[in-house]
């Protein structure tokens, strides 16, 4: 920073935060070099606790964040509202200024400022509810997931987010015979639904009048299955594992995780169905190694 340039009250609260983002890398660095590699159960209590203070940190800078914004907000009100134009006799205004204020009058203005900044803060609360609940469901996935020493893979929300989940379970394995991609995925879905009707239409029912699909009705959401960008369900995933010969498991957050072709015995492919993740809703991600415990087995 050039010298007698004073830092904003923004740029200060970043600076603290990188200071916090340091000081607690150095903890978490620490705590990784006093737990020896070959013991397990605590390492595995170690990594539980870091995704914990690291989700903590998150959270506490968000906050701080936007407390700064709702001052910041307020005060920028609070110079608008006080500022009076003043205008010369010949028609030009003079420089804006603040003028006297008096005790009865700041007073009000800042019952007015306080009620105000109140409103803002029930209509923040309002709109940032749902990421909020999106937040939360985070926290309980990170930590269910570091007691498997995995964390979460990050799958674009395009509609196709089930099958690019497993398309990169699949790519994870090393295996180039089960390496597919999302249109090979999505064909061969809706061909299995297609080859074996009577396992699948029972459960698809018009929504308009509750019957069970007709035969057109069902061709035409096999052929979305495979052609459009529809999102994928429990249906898709058992047709998938029929398909693959592999078991799916689905975590979730606030529930115990789904398991689908626990007939098939091998590793089954892990998804993370998320409830709030995008403003769209539910989503898929996949999941991956916690960086850590990768580290430690490449070393």
């Amino acid at each position: 920073m050039e010298e007698g340039l004073v830092e904003t009250p923004e740029e200060l609260l970043a600076k603290q935060h990188r200071k916090e983002k340091k000081d607690l890398q150095a903890k978490i660095q620490s705590m990784k070099n006093a737990v020896p590699k070959n013991d397990k159960k605590r390492r595995k209590q170690m990594t539980e606790e870091i995704a914990k203070l690291e989700a903590d940190l998150s959270q506490k800078h968000e906050e701080e964040f936007g407390q700064l914004k709702s001052t910041n907000d307020t005060k920028v009100e609070q110079v608008i509202n006080g500022v009076e134009t003043m205008k010369m006799e010949d028609g030009e205004q003079e420089e804006l200024k603040q003028p006297r204020v008096t005790k009865a009058q700041k007073r009000r203005d800042k019952k007015a400022a306080q009620e105000k900044e109140r409103e803002s803060r029930i209509a923040e609360a309002e709109v940032q509810n749902l990421q909020g609940v999106r937040h939360q469901e985070g926290l309980k996935l990170a930590q269910k997931l570091a007691q498997q020493q995995l964390q979460i893979k990050e799958i674009s929300s395009d509609g196709h987010c089930m099958y690019r989940a497993i398309e990169d379970q699949l790519a994870q394995r090393s295996k180039p015979e089960l390496t597919m991609s999302v249109k090979e995925l999505r064909s061969r879905t809706a061909d299995h639904m297609r080859s074996h009707a009577d396992d699948f239409l029972p459960f698809l029912t018009n929504p308009n009048t509750g019957d069970m699909y007709t035969t057109e009705e069902f061709e035409k959401y096999c052929s979305e299955v495979e052609h459009t960008a529809a999102w994928g369900g429990q249906l898709e995933l058992r047709a998938l594992t029929q398909v693959l010969h592999l078991p799916i498991e689905v975590i979730q957050a606030d529930s115990l995780a789904v398991k689908i072709g626990e007939e098939y015995k091998s590793e089954p492919i892990t998804l993370v169905y998320m409830r709030h993740a995008y403003g769209l809703g539910e989503h898929y991600n996949s999941v991956e190694r916690l960086k850590d415990q990768a580290n430690a087995e490449d070393s």
